[in-house]
């Protein structure tokens, strides 16, 4: 931790004074409950729903999204990992060192940041009727350049990364530039060329290099 804070990692350190344990279990129920409230939308969305479950034809769907769920803390944790990581390196090929673990914690507070589109997809189609098909409401992410073309304009091997690039996005990039300002003490800019180096630039190899293996 840097001896002399600004003011607004100050205020930062002050935010995000509590239990991180508390708040990781938390996150998951809020990720887990609401991603189990889509797939019900998701399930009402199919026509003749009810009559389809009485015959037992959504059971490898059931099966596919309870281990979905399972799947949620540790998916969290591997994500929190991995960005804390790259920035830890983004950092450092930029000529200082930030704590792992104060980083890790910071990325993991930072998450809460997607719970608001997998909510406004919710609250979007909760009256599933509004939707053309059960595909719609399961490839729907709200203010991202998916949205704005519209998914079924879109070839097959782009709309994840289309989807991927949104106004959460940007925000939590904002929100990881503070972090590295408050733990590291450099200033905004750069703090803002670590999270370059160490999220945006991996993120769009990710991406681009998705678009070009993805077969339709």
């Amino acid at each position: 931790m840097p001896k002399d804070l600004s003011p607004l990692a100050q205020r930062v350190h002050d935010l995000i004074d509590f239990d991180k344990r508390v708040y990781f279990f938390c996150i998951v129920l809020l990720f887990i409950l609401i991603r189990y409230l889509t797939n019900e939308l998701i399930l009402e969305a199919v026509p003749n729903s009810q009559e389809v479950k009485d015959q037992g034809a959504f059971t490898f769907f059931y099966i596919y999204s309870t281990l979905g769920y399972l799947w949620t803390p540790f998916e969290l944790l591997w994500k929190f990992t991995l960005i804390s990581f790259l920035l830890w390196l983004g950092a450092f090929s930029l000529g200082y060192k930030i704590p792992y673990k104060s980083l890790w914690q910071f990325v993991l507070v930072a998450e809460f940041i997607f719970i608001f589109p997998e909510l406004i997809r919710f609250l979007v189609y909760i009256n599933p009727e509004t939707a053309e098909s059960f595909s719609e409401i399961k490839a729907y992410r709200p203010l991202s350049v998916l949205s704005l073309a519209g998914y079924e304009n879109v070839a097959l091997r782009l709309r994840y990364p289309l989807a991927t690039l949104n106004l959460f996005e940007l925000l939590y990039m904002v929100l990881l530039t503070i972090g590295i300002h408050s733990l590291s003490g450099q200033n905004m800019k750069k703090s803002a060329l670590v999270v370059v180096a160490g999220y945006l630039i991996p993120m769009a190899i990710w991406l681009t290099w998705f678009s070009l293996v993805y077969r339709d």
